[in-house]
């Protein structure tokens, strides 16, 4: 099916589905190739992706590059590196001045069918509670903490939860130093093995 990729993501490009029902309009973000071997698997674009079109150009892709121990070059390399968030478009703000959520039609709509066309995906890296949720079903943990805590239940399977990269989960990264001290490692050596 990896054959048909391209035209799927032509698809994806100009999906329209959603204008209407958010402050901006539908813009999707995300890169793929079939000889992708690194999922990346966010929550949706931000801001800065969504005014440049490049997923996770913003100090939260910064974290995540030097979380997985790539450079730009590597991270933005779509033979290696697959980024396809749970909503392809910015969602917009809330009234806190976070981001909302991913629009949930977008998962329904093309997820299963782009995953399938990334036959080469050796490590999946889930960014966030929506993703872990959606990837993980069941076996998902009922906190963000709780699953990225469980994360050696999934490493076997190469998948790695982890929270959002954002400024906003300082705090947490501080109340739980195993996450650098134990998870980035291991997360390292599987993105090295896979590029």
């Amino acid at each position: 099916m990896s054959d048909d990729l391209q035209p799927y993501l032509d698809q994806i490009r100009t999906c329209r589905l959603c204008a209407g029902e958010m402050s901006r309009p539908p813009h999707p973000v995300l890169q793929a190739s079939a000889s992708a071997r690194i999922l990346v698997a966010g929550q949706a674009p931000g801001n800065l992706a969504d005014v440049t079109g490049i997923p996770f150009n913003d100090p939260s892709g910064t974290r995540l590059r030097d979380w997985m121990g790539v450079t730009d070059e590597e991270f933005y390399d779509r033979s290696r590196v697959a980024i396809v968030p749970m909503g392809f478009c910015f969602p917009g703000y809330d009234s806190r001045g976070a981001d909302r959520p991913p629009m949930v039609r977008c998962a329904e709509t093309w997820r299963a069918g782009l995953l399938d066309r990334l036959p080469a995906i050796s490590v999946a890296i889930l960014v966030g509670a929506i993703a872990q949720k959606w990837h993980l079903g069941p076996r998902a943990g009922k906190t963000l903490t709780e699953t990225v805590s469980k994360w050696q239940d999934y490493a076997s399977d190469r998948t790695f939860t982890v929270p959002h990269p954002s400024w906003r989960n300082t705090a947490w990264l501080k109340r739980n130093p195993w996450f650098e001290a134990d998870v980035l490692p291991e997360l390292r050596l599987a993105v090295r093995a896979a590029l």
